[in-house]
């Protein structure tokens, strides 16, 4: 499968810890599992020219990774719009943690896609709400993150599709941390953990989950519609 891990690859550049944590970027390290489970994976970032998201390099996207935070605003209307066209096309979307404020996930949901959160060394438990799911492959009953940003409803997205897990966290809070969506003839996977300074996407968990989800959402050659005025099938 060819996937396309999209990372501002900001914090990577002003913060020390989470530099230490991920040398290579967050990008590198999904990167890198993704790369190990057998598919064929590139990177792309804020900076790069058309924030590395090219019609060619869309075209050839089968499912698209999306890890942002600090310049969601920074990111190119239009760029955008090609995105959530490739989408309805039928491209896979994997938005990662604080990518729910993202433009593109944002307008792919149609709500403002606000909560409540917390940075306070927080355990996240996350319960497998849906064990049958192709996400929840070789996922148990729950797992839990030892130190988390955390995030608490109301979480302000359209009802999902699929509710996979739900997170608690010590603080008392609860989140909807795994969420399915379809818009047109693509699918949509929001996965909650994966703050910059904490190492979630070392846990193998956290992989095993993100591994499960590109081969979820590649599109398995849908048909396609046509749409508009048409002429009846029978005479």
């Amino acid at each position: 499968m060819n996937i396309t891990v999209w990372n501002e690859n900001r914090h990577e550049k002003t913060n020390e810890t989470v530099a230490s944590i991920y040398p290579k970027g967050i990008h590198g390290a999904i990167a890198g599992f993704l790369t190990e489970a057998g598919h064929d994976v590139t990177t792309a970032t804020l900076d790069e020219p058309e924030h590395g998201l090219t019609e060619e390099v869309l075209n050839n996207t089968e499912v698209l990774v999306w890890w942002g935070h600090m310049a969601h605003g920074e990111v190119q209307d239009d760029i955008v719009e090609r995105v959530k066209q490739r989408v309805l096309e039928g491209m896979g979307l994997i938005v990662l943690h604080s990518g729910h404020f993202s433009k593109i996930f944002k307008s792919l949901m149609g709500t403002g896609c606000d909560l409540k959160w917390r940075e306070s060394d927080d355990t996240e438990r996350v319960w497998n709400v849906d064990p049958s799911h192709p996400i929840a492959k070789g996922i148990g009953e729950y797992f839990e993150i030892e130190k988390e940003e955390m995030y608490g409803e109301h979480f302000d997205i359209p009802a999902p599709d699929e509710l996979v897990f739900v997170s608690w966290f010590t603080g008392g809070e609860v989140f909807r941390s795994g969420a399915t969506f379809k818009r047109g003839r693509g699918k949509i996977f929001y996965f909650r953990p994966g703050h910059e300074t904490y190492p979630t996407y070392h846990q193998a968990e956290v992989q095993q989950v993100i591994k499960n989800a590109v081969e979820w959402a590649k599109n398995q050659d849908t048909p396609k519609h046509t749409y508009g005025n048409y002429q009846p099938i029978e005479k």
